[in-house]
């Protein structure tokens, strides 16, 4: 043999940190989508697809009907002002109810009044007899039952799929919202010009026949987070929002939340963005929101597969996060403005998914619904006020100005938050674990 021949006893062995690299690297992709290995939490992630779609749908043929109705646009904000005020003022007192019955048939009662009040604005607007007014009482009372619904899919999924899974779980459902932003508008397009309104009505009517069925199928689901009927309702709500401020890690990230809505909510200043700042066409104004659901698909991703996040990392996600907004706001040009959108997305979807974890997780568990009722209540409920202020600033000084105040005040809500979330890594416990029994 030559010293160029190689034996089985010289063969180089593989690189140990490439192999440990790309192990790591599936582990990683294992763990963002373990809470799929649960059968039961399949079928509920599917028929959340369904349904979320099914609300994109109804908000686009929401939208053309009220236009055809009025042309104002300013009936358009009060048809948000209804949906979006009973859960900014109703989310928090609603999780109440969450902690003290059962989530899953709470969740039956919500699914079931969503699909009541699609089914009869599709019968009133295809027999011709609905009016802004009727459509505003709709709206108001869809945003009373979400209010509910809110804080009690999110608690539910914890019953669902544990701590463990948790992460991965909310992880995903990021991914629901954003694959529900490319779908929703699209069927919307295609039944608004084949039918009309009503049919986007009817088929967000039809998706919480899936959610449903799921839940009666979970008849034998027995809560991971038990309920607490002890005090009264009044009382309750009280010390569940006492409990939520008075935690500093929980507190600074219900005011990260509150000062977020604005980087989630694509309609309100993308638009102007994109026609005001960059002169784009229409197609343009979608091409930012998708190049953003785009980027927050890995986002969700990369928060599923990290396991459950720490205070450190929530902190540094906001950061970048509110780093992130000012080159969208201040993109000379369309090209720049895609990327950024897209960079945007990334961090801030891995932030929101990380921190409403962390949330759930450091919450004691027979104060989590309504501590989710807060987070509820900030994000999207707070929706409302940020939205007139960034308003104002956009019709006072402009467009990108506005982003620059979005950036502003999400670096100060992380600056006033990092110490909180960060002193709470050297003092984790588990709330889960045992508790000292006190009397009802």
């Amino acid at each position: 043999m030559t010293d160029t021949e190689s034996s089985p006893d010289t063969a180089p062995a593989p690189a140990p940190a490439a192999t440990s690299s790309v192990r790591a690297g599936l582990d990683r992709t294992r763990a963002a989508f373990s809470s799929l290995q649960d059968r039961r939490y399949r079928w509920w992630f599917s028929g959340q697809v369904l349904s979320s779609s099914g609300h994109v749908t109804q908000a686009a043929g929401l939208a053309w009907l009220v236009l055809d109705l009025s042309g104002r646009a300013v009936d358009l904000g009060l048809v948000t002002t209804a949906a979006m005020l009973p859960i900014l003022v109703g989310a928090a007192p609603a999780g109440t109810l969450v902690d003290r019955f059962d989530r899953r048939r709470l969740l039956l009662v919500t699914q079931v009044l969503l699909l009541s009040v699609g089914a009869l604005l599709a019968v009133l607007t295809a027999t011709g007899l609905v009016t802004v007014t009727v459509v505003l009482a709709i709206a108001f009372a869809s945003g009373v039952v979400a209010a509910v619904d809110g804080p009690a899919r999110q608690v539910f999924v914890l019953d669902l799929v544990g701590r463990e899974r948790l992460a991965s779980a909310v992880s995903l459902y990021e991914v629901v919202m954003n694959a529900a932003r490319v779908i929703g508008p699209s069927v919307g397009g295609v039944l608004l010009a084949l039918v009309g309104p009503a049919a986007c009505f009817a088929f967000n009517a039809a998706t919480y026949l899936l959610p449903l069925g799921v839940l009666v199928a979970l008849r034998g689901l027995r809560a991971r987070t038990a309920t607490h009927t002890g005090e009264r309702a009044a009382a309750g709500f009280r010390a569940g929002v006492a409990y939520a401020f008075g935690q500093p890690v929980i507190r600074a990230c219900v005011l990260l939340a509150a000062a977020s809505t604005m980087i989630f909510n694509q309609g309100v200043m993308v638009p102007v963005l994109a026609t005001d700042a960059l002169g784009l066409p229409p197609q343009g104004f979608g091409a930012l929101m998708a190049a953003f659901g785009l980027g927050a698909l890995p986002g969700a991703v990369a928060a599923a597969g990290g396991g459950a996040p720490t205070g450190r990392r929530v902190a540094v996600l906001a950061f970048a996060t509110g780093v992130a907004i000012l080159p969208v706001g201040l993109a000379p040009g369309f090209a720049v403005a895609v990327v950024a959108a897209a960079v945007l997305g990334f961090v801030s979807i891995w932030w929101v998914a990380a921190a409403n974890t962390l949330v759930q997780l450091v919450s004691a568990p027979h104060l989590r619904g309504r501590v989710m009722g807060v987070w509820t209540a900030a994000l999207p409920g707070s929706a409302l006020v940020t939205a007139l202020a960034l308003g104002a600033v956009t019709d006072t000084w402009g467009v990108r100005w506005a982003y620059v105040a979005l950036a502003g005040s999400f670096l100060a809500a992380a600056a006033a938050g990092a110490r909180a979330l960060v002193a709470h890594d050297r003092t984790t416990a588990d709330p889960d674990g045992p508790r000292p029994t006190t009397s009802p």
